[in-house]
Protein backbone atom coordinates (compact mmCIF):
# COMPACT_ATOMS: atom_id res chain seq x y z
CA UNK A 1 0.00 0.00 0.00
CA UNK A 2 1.49 3.15 -0.92
CA UNK A 3 1.41 6.55 1.19
CA UNK A 4 -0.57 9.24 0.29
CA UNK A 5 0.21 12.62 1.50
CA UNK A 6 -2.36 15.97 2.24
CA UNK A 7 -2.64 18.12 -0.60
CA UNK A 8 -0.20 21.33 1.31
CA UNK A 9 0.56 22.32 -2.35
CA UNK A 10 -0.17 21.63 -6.11
CA UNK A 11 2.69 19.04 -6.41
CA UNK A 12 1.98 17.26 -3.05
CA UNK A 13 -1.96 16.58 -4.57
CA UNK A 14 -1.15 13.10 -6.14
CA UNK A 15 2.69 12.68 -4.75
CA UNK A 16 2.73 9.01 -3.12
CA UNK A 17 5.64 7.40 -1.41
CA UNK A 18 6.53 4.58 -0.03
CA UNK A 19 5.04 2.34 3.67
CA UNK A 20 7.99 1.68 5.69
CA UNK A 21 5.86 0.43 8.64
CA UNK A 22 6.98 -3.07 7.68
CA UNK A 23 10.31 -2.37 8.10
CA UNK A 24 12.42 -3.29 11.21
CA UNK A 25 13.67 -0.26 13.14
CA UNK A 26 17.45 -1.10 13.39
CA UNK A 27 20.95 0.65 11.81
CA UNK A 28 22.46 -1.13 8.97
CA UNK A 29 24.91 -3.79 9.73
CA UNK A 30 28.06 -1.88 10.21
CA UNK A 31 30.35 -4.46 8.63
CA UNK A 32 28.69 -5.04 5.50
CA UNK A 33 28.24 -1.21 4.81
CA UNK A 34 30.69 1.64 3.10
CA UNK A 35 30.18 4.88 1.38
CA UNK A 36 31.32 4.91 -2.47
CA UNK A 37 31.28 7.73 -4.52
CA UNK A 38 28.96 7.51 -7.33
CA UNK A 39 30.11 7.69 -11.04
CA UNK A 40 26.97 9.68 -11.42
CA UNK A 41 26.95 9.00 -15.50
CA UNK A 42 30.74 9.37 -16.68
CA UNK A 43 32.77 7.33 -17.48
CA UNK A 44 37.02 6.55 -16.50
CA UNK A 45 37.87 9.59 -18.61
CA UNK A 46 35.71 11.63 -16.28
CA UNK A 47 33.40 12.39 -19.47
CA UNK A 48 29.46 12.11 -19.92
CA UNK A 49 28.38 8.85 -21.38
CA UNK A 50 25.06 8.47 -19.74
CA UNK A 51 23.36 12.02 -19.50
CA UNK A 52 20.46 13.26 -17.13
CA UNK A 53 22.44 12.17 -14.32
CA UNK A 54 24.12 13.44 -10.89
CA UNK A 55 24.07 15.11 -7.35
CA UNK A 56 21.32 13.62 -5.53
CA UNK A 57 21.75 12.52 -1.66
CA UNK A 58 24.46 10.73 -0.20
CA UNK A 59 23.95 7.02 0.10
CA UNK A 60 25.78 4.27 2.45
CA UNK A 61 26.18 1.30 0.33
CA UNK A 62 24.76 -2.28 1.53
CA UNK A 63 27.16 -5.00 0.65
CA UNK A 64 24.39 -7.73 -1.11
CA UNK A 65 25.28 -11.16 -0.80
CA UNK A 66 23.91 -12.58 -4.72
CA UNK A 67 26.27 -15.81 -4.48
CA UNK A 68 24.41 -16.99 -1.05
CA UNK A 69 26.71 -20.14 -0.89
CA UNK A 70 26.21 -20.96 2.99
CA UNK A 71 25.20 -24.39 1.22
CA UNK A 72 22.92 -26.65 3.95
CA UNK A 73 23.15 -24.13 6.20
CA UNK A 74 20.04 -22.53 8.29
CA UNK A 75 19.80 -18.52 8.74
CA UNK A 76 17.28 -16.58 10.29
CA UNK A 77 15.80 -13.34 8.82
CA UNK A 78 16.92 -10.85 11.58
CA UNK A 79 15.56 -7.52 9.82
CA UNK A 80 13.76 -6.31 6.80
CA UNK A 81 15.54 -3.01 5.88
CA UNK A 82 15.36 -0.20 3.00
CA UNK A 83 18.45 -0.02 0.58
CA UNK A 84 18.60 3.60 -1.01
CA UNK A 85 20.83 1.83 -4.01
CA UNK A 86 18.19 -0.56 -4.93
CA UNK A 87 14.19 -0.55 -5.64
CA UNK A 88 13.57 -4.49 -3.34
CA UNK A 89 13.64 -4.30 0.01
CA UNK A 90 16.94 -6.47 1.51
CA UNK A 91 16.58 -8.77 4.18
CA UNK A 92 19.85 -9.27 7.21
CA UNK A 93 20.52 -13.18 7.63
CA UNK A 94 22.07 -14.51 10.46
CA UNK A 95 23.46 -17.98 9.98
CA UNK A 96 23.62 -20.96 12.28
CA UNK A 97 27.43 -20.57 11.66
CA UNK A 98 27.16 -16.94 13.46
CA UNK A 99 27.74 -15.58 9.66
CA UNK A 100 26.07 -12.15 8.72
CA UNK A 101 24.92 -10.91 5.39
CA UNK A 102 22.21 -9.33 3.74
CA UNK A 103 19.88 -10.84 0.93
CA UNK A 104 17.20 -9.41 -1.29
CA UNK A 105 13.65 -9.85 0.04
CA UNK A 106 10.92 -11.31 -1.42
CA UNK A 107 6.99 -10.98 -0.49
CA UNK A 108 6.30 -12.72 1.94
CA UNK A 109 8.87 -13.04 3.97
CA UNK A 110 8.79 -11.88 7.47
CA UNK A 111 11.47 -11.24 10.69
CA UNK A 112 12.00 -14.91 12.51
CA UNK A 113 11.68 -17.09 9.54
CA UNK A 114 13.99 -19.33 8.51
CA UNK A 115 15.80 -19.93 5.05
CA UNK A 116 17.95 -22.36 3.31
CA UNK A 117 20.23 -22.78 0.52
CA UNK A 118 20.77 -26.09 -0.97
CA UNK A 119 20.35 -28.49 -4.13
CA UNK A 120 16.87 -29.12 -3.30
CA UNK A 121 14.95 -27.26 -0.83
CA UNK A 122 11.24 -26.70 0.67
CA UNK A 123 9.53 -24.16 -2.13
CA UNK A 124 9.37 -21.29 0.79
CA UNK A 125 10.33 -17.82 -0.11
CA UNK A 126 13.49 -16.72 -0.21
CA UNK A 127 14.80 -20.84 0.24
CA UNK A 128 17.76 -20.99 -2.94
CA UNK A 129 17.97 -23.92 -4.75
CA UNK A 130 19.05 -25.40 -8.23
CA UNK A 131 16.95 -24.90 -11.20
CA UNK A 132 16.74 -28.40 -12.32
CA UNK A 133 15.20 -29.35 -8.68
CA UNK A 134 12.74 -26.48 -9.07
CA UNK A 135 9.06 -27.60 -9.87
CA UNK A 136 7.63 -25.99 -13.25
CA UNK A 137 5.53 -23.07 -12.67
CA UNK A 138 7.75 -21.71 -9.48
CA UNK A 139 7.81 -18.25 -9.47
CA UNK A 140 12.00 -17.52 -8.70
CA UNK A 141 14.15 -14.65 -9.10
CA UNK A 142 17.84 -13.44 -8.25
CA UNK A 143 19.11 -16.30 -11.32
CA UNK A 144 22.38 -17.34 -11.94
CA UNK A 145 23.57 -17.15 -15.86
CA UNK A 146 26.48 -19.15 -15.42
CA UNK A 147 26.43 -21.91 -12.17
CA UNK A 148 28.79 -20.37 -9.50
CA UNK A 149 28.56 -16.40 -10.26
CA UNK A 150 25.82 -15.36 -8.24
CA UNK A 151 22.69 -14.28 -8.96
CA UNK A 152 22.55 -11.61 -11.84
CA UNK A 153 18.96 -10.95 -13.69
CA UNK A 154 15.38 -10.38 -12.01
CA UNK A 155 16.82 -8.53 -9.07
CA UNK A 156 14.46 -5.75 -9.21
CA UNK A 157 11.71 -4.68 -7.19
CA UNK A 158 8.55 -6.86 -7.95
CA UNK A 159 10.02 -8.95 -10.44
CA UNK A 160 9.71 -12.73 -10.59
CA UNK A 161 10.36 -15.41 -13.60
CA UNK A 162 8.67 -18.52 -13.93
CA UNK A 163 10.45 -21.71 -14.32
CA UNK A 164 8.60 -23.53 -17.35
CA UNK A 165 10.56 -26.36 -18.76
CA UNK A 166 13.48 -28.41 -18.68
CA UNK A 167 15.58 -30.29 -21.58
CA UNK A 168 19.46 -31.47 -21.98
CA UNK A 169 20.72 -29.80 -19.25
CA UNK A 170 19.20 -26.43 -19.96
CA UNK A 171 16.11 -25.25 -17.99
CA UNK A 172 13.59 -22.54 -19.68
CA UNK A 173 12.69 -19.58 -17.58
CA UNK A 174 10.03 -16.89 -18.51
CA UNK A 175 11.66 -13.34 -17.89
CA UNK A 176 9.99 -10.40 -16.48
CA UNK A 177 9.81 -8.75 -19.85
CA UNK A 178 7.98 -11.98 -21.58
CA UNK A 179 11.22 -13.18 -22.94
CA UNK A 180 11.74 -16.73 -22.79
CA UNK A 181 15.39 -17.80 -21.85
CA UNK A 182 17.15 -21.40 -21.71
CA UNK A 183 19.53 -21.28 -17.96
CA UNK A 184 21.93 -24.15 -17.23
CA UNK A 185 19.72 -26.26 -15.04
CA UNK A 186 23.20 -26.35 -12.16
CA UNK A 187 22.31 -22.71 -12.26
CA UNK A 188 20.75 -21.49 -8.60
CA UNK A 189 17.61 -18.90 -8.10
CA UNK A 190 15.84 -18.04 -5.15
CA UNK A 191 11.86 -19.04 -4.65
CA UNK A 192 9.09 -16.12 -4.57
CA UNK A 193 8.90 -12.86 -6.12
CA UNK A 194 10.68 -9.73 -4.79
CA UNK A 195 9.35 -7.37 -2.51
CA UNK A 196 8.24 -3.78 -2.79
CA UNK A 197 6.08 -4.52 -5.98
CA UNK A 198 4.18 -0.93 -5.48
CA UNK A 199 7.47 0.65 -6.57
CA UNK A 200 6.10 0.98 -10.30
CA UNK A 201 3.23 2.95 -9.42
CA UNK A 202 4.95 5.73 -7.17
CA UNK A 203 4.38 9.30 -8.36
CA UNK A 204 7.37 11.21 -8.15
CA UNK A 205 4.97 14.40 -7.77
CA UNK A 206 7.69 17.33 -8.60
CA UNK A 207 11.15 18.06 -9.83
CA UNK A 208 13.05 18.40 -6.47
CA UNK A 209 12.35 14.97 -5.88
CA UNK A 210 13.56 13.58 -9.18
CA UNK A 211 17.02 15.33 -8.23
CA UNK A 212 17.30 14.23 -4.68
CA UNK A 213 17.21 10.76 -6.38
CA UNK A 214 20.09 11.33 -8.62
CA UNK A 215 18.12 12.32 -11.41
CA UNK A 216 19.09 15.31 -13.59
CA UNK A 217 16.37 17.25 -16.48
CA UNK A 218 15.94 16.04 -19.73
CA UNK A 219 15.46 18.30 -22.25
CA UNK A 220 13.84 17.83 -25.45
CA UNK A 221 16.10 18.01 -28.82
CA UNK A 222 13.51 20.52 -30.88
CA UNK A 223 14.31 23.37 -28.09
CA UNK A 224 18.37 22.94 -28.62
CA UNK A 225 20.01 25.05 -30.95
CA UNK A 226 21.19 22.85 -34.19
CA UNK A 227 25.08 22.64 -33.18
CA UNK A 228 23.47 21.06 -30.08
CA UNK A 229 20.95 18.33 -31.49
CA UNK A 230 19.69 17.44 -35.13
CA UNK A 231 16.26 18.40 -33.88
CA UNK A 232 17.19 21.68 -33.14
CA UNK A 233 17.06 25.07 -34.81
CA UNK A 234 14.54 26.87 -36.23
CA UNK A 235 11.91 30.22 -35.21
CA UNK A 236 9.09 29.41 -32.98
CA UNK A 237 7.74 25.87 -32.38
CA UNK A 238 8.89 23.94 -35.33
CA UNK A 239 9.11 20.16 -36.49
CA UNK A 240 12.51 18.15 -36.30
CA UNK A 241 12.44 18.83 -40.53
CA UNK A 242 13.63 14.84 -41.07
CA UNK A 243 11.76 11.77 -42.10
CA UNK A 244 12.40 10.01 -38.80
CA UNK A 245 13.30 11.17 -34.90
CA UNK A 246 17.81 10.80 -34.50
CA UNK A 247 19.72 11.27 -31.42
CA UNK A 248 21.97 14.00 -30.44
CA UNK A 249 24.56 12.36 -32.36
CA UNK A 250 22.77 11.66 -35.38
CA UNK A 251 21.66 7.86 -35.17
CA UNK A 252 17.83 6.34 -35.61
CA UNK A 253 16.16 7.42 -32.58
CA UNK A 254 12.98 5.47 -32.81
CA UNK A 255 11.64 1.75 -34.01
CA UNK A 256 15.31 0.66 -34.71
CA UNK A 257 17.07 -2.45 -32.57
CA UNK A 258 19.97 -2.13 -31.03
CA UNK A 259 21.08 -5.66 -29.87
CA UNK A 260 23.88 -6.92 -31.85
CA UNK A 261 23.24 -9.69 -33.74
CA UNK A 262 25.84 -11.87 -33.44
CA UNK A 263 25.80 -11.38 -29.49
CA UNK A 264 26.78 -15.09 -28.01
CA UNK A 265 24.23 -15.30 -25.95
CA UNK A 266 21.72 -15.48 -28.14
CA UNK A 267 21.79 -19.02 -28.29
CA UNK A 268 20.07 -19.33 -25.06
CA UNK A 269 16.82 -16.70 -25.77
CA UNK A 270 14.25 -19.06 -27.21
CA UNK A 271 11.18 -16.81 -27.82
CA UNK A 272 12.08 -12.86 -27.57
CA UNK A 273 9.55 -10.64 -25.74
CA UNK A 274 6.47 -9.48 -26.33
CA UNK A 275 6.28 -5.48 -27.09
Amino acid sequence: MSKLYKPTTASRRHMTGYDFSNLSKVKPLKSKTKGFRRSVGRGNTGLITVRHKGGGVKRLFREIDFHQTKLNIPGKVFSLEYDPNRTARIARIHYADGAQAYILAPEGLSVGDTIVMSDKVPLKPANRAKLKNIPQGTEVYNIELFPGKGGEVVRSAGSKAVVMSKDAGYVQVQMPSSELRKFPEDAMASIGRLSNQEHSSIVIGKAGRSRHLGIRPTVRGSVMNPVDHPHGGGEGKQGIGLPYPKTPWGKHALGVKTRNKKKRSAKFIVRRRKK
